[in-house]
């Protein structure tokens, strides 16, 4: 039995509870991902996730609120600008950005783009802001016929670049993206650039798991270096090593789509028989469901989620804390697919956790890493406010 305890983060991708106060500037008012799932389909069954207390946090359509629940419960501000993913992932882990990463709600500009095109020695399609499946279709069949790459944007940070498997192999395709990488530093230092492979004929293309992100590394240290330097274990699973570059990342898990990231955690907590942090993120909320507008498959992907939980409880040690947040909404009842700048749930449970506590709404999402650190002993001299007091 361990005598220190081990974490176990668990981001739930775009699952943010309500919209920010500023979310009027990024257009997201009256975003609220959860509860407009909720309220989409008449009800959420998460019989789990509402013992921990997650209808404690905001009304949440068949989720009630528990006055004996098993978790702390609260939710988070994000206080960097933006509302992407690399964004809120530092913060958590302590980052907080002072200026938003550069977004190209027309495209890049020539000198980026011919900089890239000169590299990879072949023009590029695309070049503007879409949703990733509407622009495979609508530049697909062009594409396998000169072989040029899509290259695309959003409302985040992100230069994409999408392929078909046939056309440009995987291993060329991380190379352009590498090459992209490269390029896009400082002033236009984008968060991510993304390789978007697809597969399929013209009129069914289907975008495959190869996906891969390349982020900017972080350019201070974060709780995840600080607890390396400690001397604790850091397990990455799915896209987290690729969010911090690697950085702070003792072990890298492989895994795609929710049903393997949570049998991935299952594995790790198996391996990690020491204190550490578990980290991972469920990306199918967001990558399926919210960007894709479908509120349907989000509300089935969350009762699967919940249905899963058992298991994941079961296999917590008697010193484990167990940790569920989002890093930003994507509410797919809206008409826009991007992300949205919400409040994201904390809920905080484990053997060790003194049960229903109120943990009230947290200014930063750095709380979250002065929390760990304290947990673990490390020295925090970041931003936020640790919660543990919350439970003595």
């Amino acid at each position: 039995m361990l005598d220190k305890p081990r974490v176990i983060l668990l981001v739930l991708d775009s699952v943010g509870v309500g919209e920010l106060p500023d979310a009027p500037t990024y257009g997201d008012e009256g975003s609220a991902t959860l509860p407009n799932v909720a309220k989409f389909v008449g009800g959420l069954d998460l019989p789990h996730f509402e013992a921990m207390g997650l209808g404690n946090i905001v009304p949440i359509a068949g989720v009630g609120p528990k006055g004996n629940c098993s978790a702390g419960w609260g939710k988070m501000a994000e206080r960097s600008p933006g509302k992407d993913t690399t964004t809120g992932h530092w913060e958590m882990m302590g980052l907080v950005l002072e200026r938003p990463f550069p977004v190209y709600p027309h495209g890049f500009p020539p000198e980026v783009i011919r900089a890239f095109q000169d590299k990879i020695g072949q023009p590029v399609l695309g070049n503007k802001p879409a949703s990733g499946t509407v622009i495979i279709e609508e530049l697909g069949r062009e594409h396998m016929a000169t072989g040029h790459p899509i290259v695309y944007t959003s409302a985040d940070s992100v230069f994409q670049i999408a392929a078909h498997e046939d056309v440009i192999s995987i291993k060329e395709l991380y190379h352009m993206c590498q090459i992209a990488r490269e390029l896009l530093q400082g002033e236009h230092g984008v968060g991510r650039v993304i390789a978007r492979p697809f597969v399929g004929s013209p009129g069914a293309f289907v975008r495959t798991e190869r996906r891969r992100d390349f982020s900017l590394a972080p350019f201070q240290p974060t709780l995840l270096d600080h607890l390396v330097r400690a001397g604790h274990e850091v397990y990455g699973i799915g896209k987290i090593p690729d969010i911090f570059a690697g950085q702070g990342i003792t072990r890298q898990f492989a895994a795609h789509g929710n049903q393997e990231i949570f049998e991935t955690v299952l594995v790790a907590m198996e391996a990690l028989q020491q204190p550490g942090l578990i980290f991972a993120n469920f990306v199918d909320f967001d990558m399926l469901w919210g960007h894709r507008n479908d509120p349907v498959g989000y509300a089935k992907g969350l009762e699967d989620l919940d249905a899963m939980l058992p298991r994941l409880l079961d296999g917590l040690l008697p010193l484990d804390m167990l940790v569920f947040v989002a890093d930003h909404g994507c509410d797919p009842t809206t008409p826009s697919t991007d992300h949205s700048r919400e409040y994201v749930p904390l809920l905080v449970t484990g053997p060790g956790v003194c049960g229903c506590v109120d943990l009230g709404v947290r200014e930063t999402f750095a709380d979250l890493a002065a929390s760990i650190a304290e947990l673990f002993g490390v020295k925090w001299e970041g931003p936020g406010h640790s919660f543990l007091d919350r439970f003595a």
